[in-house]
C-alpha cells in the first residue's frame, strides 16, 4: 500500500501535465524538466565542491609524498584538510546517487501506464480513473505520440518491424548517444581533470554514457524519451555551469585548473602519476621491497632446483648411490654399441 502511494504522486503530476499538452511526449518532458529542476541545485553544490577539492590537490599530493609510509597518519592529514577548508570529499556523489531512484520511479510509473488488462489492453495503474490520461490510455494497445508507441521497446520493434519503423527507433537511441556524449565532452572540456585519472580512464569516462544509451534500448520508448528530454536539459545546465565557475581568471574553475597543472607537475616529480591503476602497481611493488630487504638482511636467498635429472646421467633408484661401472676398455659410441681399443 505505501509503495502504490509513493508512485501515485508522480503518476498525478504526468497526468496533470497531460491534462493541457495532450501529449504524451510533452508530458514525459515536463517531468524531466521538474527532476531537473530539483536536483540543479545540488548538482551546483556538487560541482562547486568538486572544484573547491581539485584546488586542494597541490597540497593533498604533498601530504601523500610526506606520509607515503604511513597511511593512518596520511588520513588523519587529509581530514585536517578537509575540514579546515570546509570541504567535503562526498558532496560529488549525491547526484550520481539520486539518478537510480529517479530511474526506478519512472521505470514504474511508465509501466504502470501501460500495463495490460485481462482483455490485452491497457488498464493504467496509479491513476484517477477521470483524469484525461488515464481516458486516453485505458482500453487501447498502443500509446501513441509523434509517431512512436511509447509501450513498445526499441529492440523490438527493430527485431520485428519494417525497415523504416525499425530505423526510426534506431535513430531514437542514436539521438539519445550523440546527448550524452555532448554532454560529457562539455563536462570533460571544460576543467582540467584529476591527476589521478589516466588518459584511458578518460576514454573510458566520455564513452560510457554513450554505452548506456545503448543498454536503454532495451526499455519502454517512453524511458527513452525521458532521458533524451533531461539530456537535452543538463547540456542546458552544462552550458550555465561554464558561465558560473569559469568565466575569468579567477573563476573558481580557472583557479582548480592551475591547482590541477601544479598537482600533475608534482605528480610527475614525485613519479606517483598515472592513473589509478598506476598508482596500485606502484603500491603493490613497493609492498614487495621490504619483503626483500627483510631476506637479505636475515641472509636468505632462493634457489632453484632441478625437477628434473639432467640428461644423459644415470638416475639413481631405491635412495642407493648407482654402481660405478666396470672399466672393460671400450669405448662408448653415442648409439650404445663400444669399440675396442686399436692394437698398436
Amino acid at each position: 500500500m505505501i509503495a502504490i502511494k509513493f508512485f501515485e504522486q508522480p503518476a498525478r503530476l504526468l497526468a496533470w501535465f497531460y491534462s493541457f499538452t495532450h501529449n504524451y511526449i510533452l508530458a514525459i518532458s515536463l517531468i524531466a524538466l521538474v527532476v531537473m529542476l530539483i536536483t540543479a541545485p545540488l548538482v551546483l553544490k556538487s560541482t562547486k565542491g568538486m572544484l573547491e577539492m581539485q584546488k586542494l590537490q597541490p597540497q593533498m599530493k604533498k601530504l601523500q609524498a610526506e606520509h607515503r609510509n604511513d597511511r593512518q597518519k596520511l588520513n588523519e592529514e587529509m581530514m585536517k584538510l578537509y575540514q579546515e577548508h570546509k570541504v567535503n570529499p562526498l558532496a560529488s556523489c549525491l547526484p550520481l546517487l539520486l539518478q537510480m531512484p529517479v530511474f526506478f520511479i519512472m521505470f514504474q510509473v511508465l509501466h504502470a501506464l501501460t500495463a495490460k488488462g485481462p482483455e490485452g489492453t491497457f488498464a493504467p495503474k496509479y491513476l484517477n480513473t477521470g483524469s484525461e490520461l488515464y481516458q486516453s490510455l485505458v482500453g487501447q494497445t498502443r500509446m501513441m505520440s509523434w509517431g512512436f508507441d511509447l509501450s513498445r521497446r526499441p529492440y523490438s520493434v527493430i527485431a520485428e518491424s519494417s525497415f523504416g519503423e525499425s530505423l526510426k527507433y534506431a535513430m531514437l537511441v542514436l539521438v539519445l548517444g550523440a546527448l550524452y556524449f555532448a554532454q560529457q565532452k562539455m563536462a570533460a572540456s571544460r576543467a582540467a581533470v584529476s591527476p589521478s585519472v589516466s588518459p584511458m580512464q578518460q576514454k573510458l569516462m566520455l564513452y560510457l554514457p554513450v554505452v548506456f544509451a545503448v543498454f536503454m534500448g532495451f526499455y519502454l520508448t517512453g524511458l527513452v524519451i525521458y532521458y533524451m528530454a533531461q539530456a537535452v536539459f543538463r547540456i542546458g545546465l552544462n552550458f550555465y555551469i561554464t558561465r558560473r565557475f569559469y568565466h575569468g581568471h579567477e573563476s573558481l574553475g580557472r583557479q582548480a585548473e592551475r591547482a590541477g597543472e601544479q598537482a600533475r607537475e608534482i605528480a610527475k616529480k614525485d613519479g606517483s602519476g598515472g592513473g589509478i591503476f598506476a598508482n596500485a602497481k606502484r603500491e603493490l611493488s613497493a609492498g614487495k621491497q621490504p619483503a626483500k630487504a627483510a631476506a637479505a638482511a636475515t641472509g636468505a636467498t632462493t634457489t632453484s632446483k632441478r625437477a628434473t635429472p639432467p640428461k644423459n646421467k644415470p638416475t639413481p633408484s631405491s635412495g642407493r648411490p648407482a654402481a660405478r661401472p666396470a672399466s672393460t676398455g671400450k669405448a662408448a659410441r653415442p648409439d650404445g654399441s663400444s669399440t675396442s681399443p686399436k692394437k698398436k
